[in-house]
């Protein structure tokens, strides 16, 4: 007979899985033996923090459009590991959370530590993987182990798609399943069946019509746009009818930055040129984007405005069609769907609608960067923009992280490879670059991945190196270190508290993880560093000496 932690295995693989991410601990522990038996199909990731594997599986889901399994031991899941699960959550990536009671084989009601059976005396995990999952199930038998995970890998999936969970009671794991089943199990890929919705016709018809009319078109991409297939037929549509395309946050990046349809990314620290040319369009197409509050300048009217602009907003999730704004047209489906489908029709002369928005980044200035200086043996952030600008090929991968860094990168550098561009774009919290930018390369192992992260997020997730050292992942890491936290510290002006750090040469921490490590503060050595990292076996970690009073762009000059 067949043990629950088998069966658990076993599903995971016939749903799909390659790769899970943990830090194990009890019931995870208890079923490593498993994963042994099955280690030519499923690899292991071991990480040194819960956070470290919900970030990697959030990050792997996000890329592969498969769900990345996180695992974990239910205190430390659910919590640790609650920042990767909130990013995949508010992101929409897809995720399979795989933990436990922590019960210690039916001790839960007896005050154990560490339990989560919501009993007296402990924590109720169910209650806290509910609030950040899309679907959590509770398995108390062992058929209900197996169902629980195939579904959870079901909701995981559908669109709008984002992490769900399996919570196992500790002592079924071991559980035998029974020889003969009262409540009868089938293989998971009936469950797994999905037919994504067809584009409807009539309404590609009508959006091609206001096309034609429209005097100022703009294009709103978001993450929904950012696959390899709507990148391209973005790029085309736009081009051959002279639409403006603006992004989201997490559009960033989806057409070249340098093509002449390219306005820049929108918002506060967005590109001047977007929130222009989308401030004074007559026509709003929005390709799978929320239009969300913190992008459009917290509902500023004078970006969008449904009493003067016509909306068509087009989404995978028809929730999300005239979620944030009402819309006069909401179209159902895959954003590269709906490209193919609405290259077919006339869209109107574009020649008029290029020479706008040329003049539109001339007046705005799109691409150039302000002058800047630096104290002496310091570099500006805006040095590392040039360098990144000189650097980046169209196989390298850029990841970023939050804070200062990040505005200066998303509102300064024009990104010419499409799609080279990753982003914490959910909860959006520091310290997620490092260990995503360790899955990105999981995925891609022939792309060179770049990681731009300041000395605050560093510190956080630091342990990503070991386990880049660990599972052969020579990634670069750029650590724009300012001493401290580079955005608030901006934000407080001279009311200066609780936002400098001492100094910490990561560089040497790095070499003591078993990773190459240089120090720089001269702007060539930074582009020689990298240059050098393209060839390393191992990891390597750029400290950057960034002066401390480099401020980001003040939001009055916006």
């Amino acid at each position: 007979m067949r043990t629950t932690k088998r069966a658990v295995v076993d599903t995971l693989i016939d749903c799909g899985a390659t790769h899970a991410f943990t830090l194990p601990g009890l019931g995870i522990t208890w079923m490593l033996d498993e994963f042994y038996e099955r280690r030519e199909e499923i690899n292991v990731v071991l990480t040194r923090g819960e956070q470290t594997a919900a970030v990697m599986a959030q990050t792997y889901g996000r890329l592969t459009g498969r769900p990345g399994i996180y695992m974990g031991q239910g205190p430390f899941a659910s919590t640790t590991g609650a920042f990767g699960i909130l990013e995949a959550y508010f992101a929409g990536s897809p995720m399979v959370v795989l933990t436990d009671t922590s019960c210690y084989d039916g001790f839960g009601m007896y005050g154990v530590y560490q339990t989560m059976t919501g009993d007296y005396g402990a924590a109720n995990i169910r209650q806290s993987l509910g609030t950040m999952t899309k679907y959590t199930a509770y398995a108390t038998e062992p058929n209900e182990a197996v169902y629980g995970l195939q579904l959870a890998y079901k909701h995981a999936q559908l669109p709008r798609m984002g992490p769900a969970a399996l919570i196992l009671k500790s002592p079924v794991i071991r559980r035998e399943m029974p020889a003969d089943e009262r409540v009868k199990l089938y293989p998971s890929k009936g469950y797994l069946q999905y037919t994504p919705a067809k584009i409807d016709t009539d309404a590609m018809r009508e959006l091609a019509a206001l096309i034609r009319k429209a005097k100022n078109p703009v294009i709103l991409a978001g993450q929904g746009a950012q696959t390899d297939l709507a990148r391209g037929r973005l790029a085309a549509v736009a081009m051959s009818a002279g639409i403006a395309v603006a992004t989201s946050y997490n559009g960033k990046g989806v057409i070249d930055e340098t093509s002449p349809v390219a306005v820049g990314m929108l918002g506060t620290w967005g590109a001047k040129s977007a929130n222009a040319m989308l401030g004074k369009a007559d026509l709003v197409i929005v390709l799978g984007a929320s239009l969300g509050p913190d992008y459009l300048r917290f509902r500023d009217e004078d970006l969008i405005d449904p009493s003067r602009q016509t909306i068509v907003q087009i989404d995978i999730d028809p929730r999300n069609a005239g979620w944030v704004y009402p819309v006069d047209l909401a179209i159902q489906g895959d954003v590269a769907e709906a490209l193919e489908a609405l290259a077919a029709h006339d869209l109107g002369a574009g020649r008029q609608r290029l020479a706008d928005i040329a003049e539109n980044n001339r007046v705005h200035g799109f691409g150039e960067l302000p002058a800047t200086i630096a104290v002496a043996g310091a570099l500006h952030n805006s040095d590392i923009v040039r360098a990144l600008d000189r650097i980046l090929t169209p196989s390298d991968m850029l990841v970023l992280d939050a804070g200062t860094n990040r505005i200066w990168i998303t509102s300064m550098l024009r990104l010419r490879t499409p799609g080279q561009l990753l982003v914490p774009g959910g909860i959006g919290g520091m310290g997620w670059s490092l260990p995503a930018a360790a899955a990105a390369k999981l995925v891609y192992p022939q792309r060179n991945v770049i990681c731009l992260v300041g000395d605050g997020g560093a510190a956080m997730t630091l342990n990503a190196l070991s386990t880049c050292v660990q599972h052969d992942l020579p990634i670069t890491v750029i650590v724009s270190n300012n001493k401290g936290l580079g955005m608030v510290r901006d934000n407080m002006k001279q009311r200066r508290i609780a936002v400098d750090f001492s100094d910490i040469d990561f560089s040497l921490v790095a070499q003591g993880m078993g990773c190459h490590g240089v120090r720089v503060d001269r702007a060539d050595s930074l582009i020689t560093a990298i240059e050098e990292a393209r060839h390393a076996r191992v990891p390597t970690v750029i400290d950057v000496a960034v002066d401390p009073a480099a401020s980001h762009v003040p939001a009055s000059d916006y």
